[in-house]
């Protein structure tokens, strides 16, 4: 049966394998629940039809077998009054209801062995059904934490990178060299202490000279 033969892939089915594979565990995930429950409820709407089925043949089996026996009542009558014609007929009644009867048998015996078939996969499928239920979650967040673990991994990587470091170092010198520049053009262009105090004893130098002048050519 093409549903036992699904019921089969599901059942074989790895949640882990089928997790490390989508591209969305967790939409992933529930659908194979999904799936699962789905396939669940035919394997059981199969068995109780199987069951019921098999009540069915057993019942015509059982009615056939009682029609048989009571034609060889009705022959051993006609025997006993010495209808020998009416005991053959009835003898031949018999053996077609128990030719009946065998042939349900036969149909009883297999439908028996597809019900049990049938409810061999309604337990498998309860099964993993459960498992899938109780796995889930556990497996998601597996799966969650691996992906954070390796893009942590990944940033790591990023930043030990050998050419980022270096980037990261020319980068620091060449600021350093432009604050270097910087104050060398600030020492050049601005006056030093030294300048500014030796021209302040330039100027008192020349008022002093100016004022000695001044008084020998006596002006005021």
């Amino acid at each position: 049966m093409a549903l036992l033969e699904r019921v089969a892939t599901l059942v074989r089915a790895n949640l882990n394998d089928i997790i490390d594979k989508a591209e969305e565990p967790e939409k992933m995930i529930k659908q194979v629940m999904l799936d699962m429950q789905n396939q669940l409820l035919q394997v059981k709407t199969q068995v109780a039809i199987a069951i019921a089925d098999q009540h069915l043949l057993e019942k015509k089996q059982k009615e056939n077998q009682e029609k048989s026996a009571d034609w060889v009542r009705k022959a051993e009558l006609a025997v006993d009054k010495q209808q020998d014609d009416l005991a053959r007929a009835a003898i031949e009644r018999s053996l077609s209801y128990r030719s009946l009867a065998e042939n349900f048998g036969d149909q009883v015996a297999d439908q028996t062995v597809q019900v049990e078939n049938l409810k061999s996969a309604l337990r498998k499928l309860e099964q993993k059904l459960a498992e899938a239920q109780a796995k889930s979650d556990v497996l998601i967040a597996q799966h969650r934490r691996a992906r954070a673990l390796n893009k942590a991994g990944d940033a790591r990587m990023a930043i030990g990178d050998a050419s980022s470091v270096e980037a990261f170092d020319r980068m620091k010198g060449k600021v350093q060299r432009t604050e270097a520049l910087s104050l060398a053009k600030a020492e050049l262009t601005g006056d030093s202490m030294e300048d500014r105090l030796a021209s302040l004893e330039k100027e008192d130098e020349v008022m002093r000279m100016l004022t000695e002048l001044k008084a020998k050519r006596g002006i005021a």
